[in-house]
């Protein structure tokens, strides 16, 4: 895998990233500790997580993720040196008290203090790439496809949020900065402020990206392509769902599995992945793929490996098996006339899990 420059920062990733989410609820941290050493083994070199993982994120596991990882570094001195990590603070606690006490905001001393309690959990000097993990102002996330102005409220400018991001690469605590689950108004804002002001300039936009949502494409990529800001692809497997293993049972059938994510969490079935119609989707999507003797999985996942619009795909697995198929996926092309019948599923279906 050939590295790939993040924004017009100075950091250079592989096309590949793990995604930790899935650590300290599916994942014990035995286990998390072996996908992480599996994951450097097969020459991965970037690491994203939050201080809000692991989801669905509860307040008796809030930061656990971060933890888990802290301490896989302080066993295997060295790792960290080989390793583009990515964090993110949390966005306005939305009905989360655990988060921040349950504020609407998010200050500039806010960015400031979970920056310096991610630094401690993971047991590091420095985070790579530092995300705001969801907008602080109003904005349709989430599954919410529509933006109501009224819902507009008082909150911590995008000029304050970036004087923060400054104070901590001028203190060496960050080198780079980045965003997710933004609109092209944000991203637009976020890039006009730091070339006025002079503050630091986004490197990354971390969104959600798969055959069952390609919203992305609607306009983000042209923003991000002539802004310079690289696309980190989360959720390529729309929650297992094109993976094919809920294709015969459904989601709440007796056979549906038992520990899969939208069948184990009812929260999950709620939102935008347990929707009946995504479902539909996805089964159409991973119908084809056997048709052209891939599994679901390579296909979905080489769908967002090959993109131009993709700067690193972000993989979550739950075991050291998922990994390696997810990696092993790399370098599965897909040909004219399947991609052809992708984009004909998506002209029907849409995108049933914006």
């Amino acid at each position: 895998m050939k590295n790939i420059q993040l924004g017009r920062s100075g950091l250079h990733v592989t096309p590949i990233c793990l995604g930790t989410m899935t650590f300290g609820e599916q994942v014990d941290e035995a286990t998390s500790h072996a996908i992480l050493s599996r994951s450097l083994e097969r020459g991965i070199n970037f690491l994203d997580t939050a201080e809000m993982y692991p989801v669905p994120t509860k307040a008796e596991t809030f930061k656990t993720t971060e933890a888990y990882m802290g301490n896989w570094f302080a066993q295997n001195p060295g790792a960290r040196q080989k390793l583009v990590l990515a964090t993110k603070v949390a966005g306005p606690a939305r009905g989360m008290p655990w988060v921040r006490g349950g504020s609407a905001d998010l200050t500039a001393n806010d960015i400031v203090e979970a920056c310096e309690g991610s630094l401690k959990r993971l047991q590091t000097d420095v985070i790579d790439l530092y995300q705001i993990h969801w907008p602080v102002r109003n904005t349709p996330i989430f599954g919410s496809p529509y933006y109501d102005p009224s819902k507009d409220r008082p909150v911590t400018s995008i000029d304050v949020q970036l004087e923060a991001m400054a104070r901590l690469i001028k203190d060496g605590k960050i080198r780079a900065i980045g965003l997710s689950n933004e609109t092209p108004y944000g991203v637009h804002s976020f890039i006009e402020a730091a070339e006025k002001h002079g503050l630091p300039r986004v490197a990354t936009m971390q969104n959600a990206y798969c055959l069952t949502n390609r919203t992305y494409e609607n306009g983000m990529d042209e923003s991000c392509h002539h802004l310079g800001v690289s696309l980190l692809a989360y959720s390529p497997l729309a929650f297992g769902l094109l993976t094919g293993k809920y294709d015969v049972s459904g989601t709440t059938g007796p056979d549906a599995p038992p520990l899969a994510r939208i069948t184990k969490y009812e929260s999950t079935r709620k939102q935008r992945w347990g929707r009946p119609e995504a479902l539909t989707a996805a089964r159409t999507y991973n119908a084809v793929a056997r048709e052209h003797g891939m599994t679901p999985t390579q296909m979905a996942l080489a769908f967002c490996y090959t993109k131009w619009q993709v700067a690193s795909t972000i993989i979550g697995v739950t075991s050291v098996a998922q990994l390696d198929q997810c990696v092993d996926a790399y370098g599965t092309v897909l040909s004219p006339e399947l991609l052809k019948q992708i984009d004909a599923i998506r002209w029907e279906h849409r995108d049933p899990t914006q």
